[in-house]
């Protein structure tokens, strides 16, 4: 009776949906022209790395059941972050990035081919890399059409975006980085520009709802009890043939 009145109970949990995200990895340019200010309208003296930093967290806060990584490139280029759900963490790590890291060349091959190596530990069936450089190709000893080749075997969409004046990057590149592998290219001249341009990805490749999650509980009480009251029936029935006899 005192183990049905503590009301036991049993918990199950289940997804409503398995999760059905990409794999999304950020190859960011980190050489010593994205140490310019007068990006932003708002902060004119706000270097334009730190700015991106600040959007691009803004954009991986909504990427719900999305992998993201990020590589980041310079004279070389590395893969900083492997895939992760914890969008959080991402956020944290991406403050100790900053220009110069990698070196103040340019080398953009370098940075696809880290991309690549992100999301080739991947097991999501859409992969996308979005690729953001301010400089043209100067370093690195990948070529950029070796990585674009890798890129379409395995399946990945790349989206390019140059900053600053299209002068100052190299457009036509980028652009044909992006048609090639069925992807789009996009020329963020200023920091709202930029902001708008996340917001298209964003649009482009949606998102999954966040998975539900069910906490199915069940009470127990009612096993404790019926055996109580099979054992308060048995002592009556032999009180009553004690006092019988």
């Amino acid at each position: 009776m005192i183990t049905a009145l503590a009301s036991p109970i049993s918990y199950s949990q289940k997804s409503s949906n398995k999760r059905k995200g990409r794999d999304l990895a950020f190859v960011l340019d980190t050489s010593g022209s994205m140490a310019q200010s007068g990006f932003s309208k708002e902060d004119p003296q706000e270097q334009k790395f730190t700015l991106l930093k600040t959007l691009l967290k803004n954009f991986i806060e909504n990427r719900y059941d999305d992998n993201v990584g990020v590589a980041i490139f310079g004279s070389y280029a590395y893969a900083a972050i492997p895939l992760s759900y914890d969008m959080k963490s991402i956020e944290f790590l991406l403050e100790f990035f900053d220009v110069g890291i990698a070196g103040d060349s340019t080398a953009i091959g370098e940075g696809l081919a880290s991309g690549l190596r992100i999301l080739e530990k991947g097991q999501a069936k859409k992969k996308v890399i979005i690729l953001i450089t301010d400089g043209y190709q100067n370093s690195g000893e990948t070529s950029i059409r070796e990585a674009v080749e890798r890129a379409k075997e395995m399946g990945v969409v790349i989206y390019t975006i140059g900053l600053g004046d299209t002068k100052s990057f190299d457009a036509k590149l980028l652009q044909r980085i992006a048609e090639e592998t069925k992807g789009k290219s996009f020329s963020a001249k200023n920091a709202k520009v930029l902001k708008d341009i996340y917001e298209s990805i964003d649009a482009l490749e949606p998102s999954a709802i966040r998975s539900q999650h069910y906490l199915h509980k069940e009470l127990l009480y009612i096993y404790p009890l019926t055996a109580a009251g099979a054992l308060l029936a048995f002592l009556l029935l032999r009180y009553k043939e004690e006092k019988l006899s």
